[in-house]
């Protein structure tokens, strides 16, 4: 069983975070690839949580081919043998047991079975969606049919894509937002503000 997630660090407590700091906590956030929360302390301040996911993004986007697919073989396939043996991150465990993806029936892990295994001998590495976009099993396997028919190059940006997404999520439950700037006040007919 999975740890609880601790709670989401304030922005103002995040923004004083030193550099040791900053990459542990962002260091999983991408799945078993520290470097991106690394290579992104360089584009510090951030405005907001959007600013962050950006450079985060950027860093991913920008990444040498052979950097982009190590990061890429680094994700789990969907109720694989990770799944099966319990050893996927806490993160990954929350994400596919959101929709069942950790209790299936044998027909269901069969078909998934085979879908990884087209997947990977086709591109080289796992599926990658991410989950919280999507409502149900069915929907997760309509996009798996739908990107095996993807030439290379479509699929590598999508798969690239997909984990900036679970990063977006994975970011939304580590850093709260900034708080919001106070209303300015309301002037009256009379110039006094209410």
């Amino acid at each position: 069983m999975s740890t609880p997630s601790p709670a989401p660090i304030p922005w103002n407590a995040f923004l004083a975070m030193p550099q040791s700091d900053f990459c542990a906590l962002l260091g999983p956030v991408v799945e078993h690839s520290p470097w991106v929360a690394e290579r992104a302390w360089a584009a510090r301040p951030f405005a907001d949580r959007d600013m962050l996911y950006r450079a985060m993004a950027d860093v991913i986007l920008g990444a040498s081919d052979a950097e982009q697919l190590a990061l890429l073989r680094r994700h789990p396939e969907l109720a694989g043998q990770e799944a099966r043996a319990g050893t996927m991150t806490a993160d990954s465990q929350s994400e596919q047991g959101r929709l069942g993806l950790t209790a299936l029936d044998a027909a269901t892990v069969q078909r998934i079975e085979t879908l990884n295994a087209r997947y990977r001998e086709r591109f080289g590495f796992p599926f990658i969606a991410a989950l919280r976009l999507h409502g149900t099993l069915a929907s997760v396997l309509q996009a798996f049919d739908e990107r095996l028919r993807h030439d290379d190059a479509t699929e590598r940006d999508a798969a690239l894509q997909q984990v900036c997404e679970v990063m977006r999520g994975r970011l939304t439950q580590t850093v709260l937002p900034p708080a919001p700037l106070p209303s300015p006040p309301v002037l009256t007919h009379t110039g006094i503000p209410s």
